[in-house]
């Protein structure tokens, strides 16, 4: 069986075309621009040519699509979304408004006004599918695995860093252990916008499932041979981002941590894993930071010296550290740490193809 899977980041989109009837490493793989950077492009373009945009499409992931719509309005030019584009900047479009672009209604969308049209969109399967088949790959699939980061749609006034954080602490809570944050289409939770903008991009042509994009580098951290032997792990996938770490005790979750890694570096967040790993870091502190927090869970006992196994574009920043880290590398390859955790969740959420999956990763 065939699963295409996608991991959605800030700077890249990983690609994974995963054949069970073929050794893993040559399976067909991509790494690629992520959509919000190719968005980001377009608008920067459009800059240069002193050109008004209009976004159109759903919401996806922000970062550099938002950074590059503000640019351009403080270059003097003007930002027109729809509603639904809108959302990807903040999910009251009142505060998309201050920041200074306009929300016009699809109605007004489908007039000309001589602006640059720009689609907002995270997943692109029929564009995947067209490239790999004119390199020769016949685009046959049975299912879709996608993993991105999903804040949530918070209630008004509520920090969105700590609704996230809310979202982790109930996974963590339902003893799921990392498989509690993948999800079918129908299971995905309504306050999750982004994952459900992309499970309505990918349709129902085929079965499909969602996993947030750290837990997917954690889930395929595992599958490094030299991770895979140890019973006791701290898991860090440090993203161009987000750095989510995991302790794990045999596929238990003891405790998790999130900050975003621009307010991050080496010393610091070597600083902060020693601690955490030890139950001593405090949420509020992380916080405080900007980050999103720390949980313990209860009644866990953490392992004295986990492994540390680390994964992410930016994992060099804690390379020669006191930490010793190793850097987790599944069927050889680090950038598809998360497709292959995606595809593992998919054996786990796929009863049908569960045996078929996990013979393929394991041969």
């Amino acid at each position: 069986m065939r699963i295409l899977a996608i991991d959605i980041g800030t700077g890249t989109q990983d690609i994974l075309l995963f054949d069970s009837t073929q050794e893993v490493e040559n399976c067909p793989q991509l790494i690629m621009p992520s959509p919000t950077t190719v968005v980001a492009r377009r608008i920067e373009e459009a800059t240069r040519q002193g050109r008004d945009v209009l976004l159109t499409g759903s919401l996806m992931g922000g970062g550099p699509s938002a950074w590059a719509a503000e640019r351009h309005v403080k270059a003097g030019h003007v930002v027109y979304a729809t509603p639904t584009a809108a959302l990807t900047f903040n999910d009251d479009l009142a505060e998309v408004e201050k920041m200074g672009a306009r929300v016009v209604s699809e109605d007004e969308a489908r007039q000309e006004r001589g602006w640059t049209r720009i689609e907002m969109k995270d997943c692109y399967v029929d564009a995947i599918g067209q490239a790999l088949e004119t390199l020769g790959v016949p685009f046959q699939i049975d299912a879709v695995a996608i993993a991105a980061l999903d804040h949530g749609n918070s209630p008004p006034g509520y920090s969105d860093r700590l609704f996230r954080f809310d979202h982790l602490r109930r996974g963590v809570q339902s003893d799921g252990g990392l498989y509690a944050f993948s999800y079918l289409p129908n299971e995905l939770p309504e306050y999750l916008t982004r994952l459900r903008a992309i499970a309505r991009a990918v349709g129902d042509a085929q079965p499909s499932l969602y996993v947030d994009t750290g837990v997917a580098a954690a889930l395929g951290s595992l599958l490094d041979e030299k991770v895979s032997r140890r019973r006791s792990h701290l898991l860090v996938n440090i993203g161009n981002m987000h750095t989510l770490a995991f302790v794990l005790e045999r596929g238990k979750i003891g405790a998790f941590m999130e900050h975003h890694t621009g307010f991050l570096n080496g010393e610091k967040l070597t600083d902060m894993l020693e601690r955490f790993a030890r139950s001593e870091l405090p949420h509020d502190e992380v916080f405080k930071d900007m980050g999103h927090g720390v949980l313990y869970a209860d009644g866990a006992v953490l392992p004295a010296r986990p492994f540390v196994a680390v994964t992410g574009p930016k994992r060099r920043m804690i390379a020669d550290s006191r930490l010793r880290p190793y850097f987790a590398a599944p069927y050889g390859d680090m950038m598809l740490a998360g497709c292959y955790g995606a595809v593992r969740a998919a054996a786990r959420k796929l009863p049908q193809w569960r045996e078929e999956i996990e013979a393929a990763l394991a041969r």
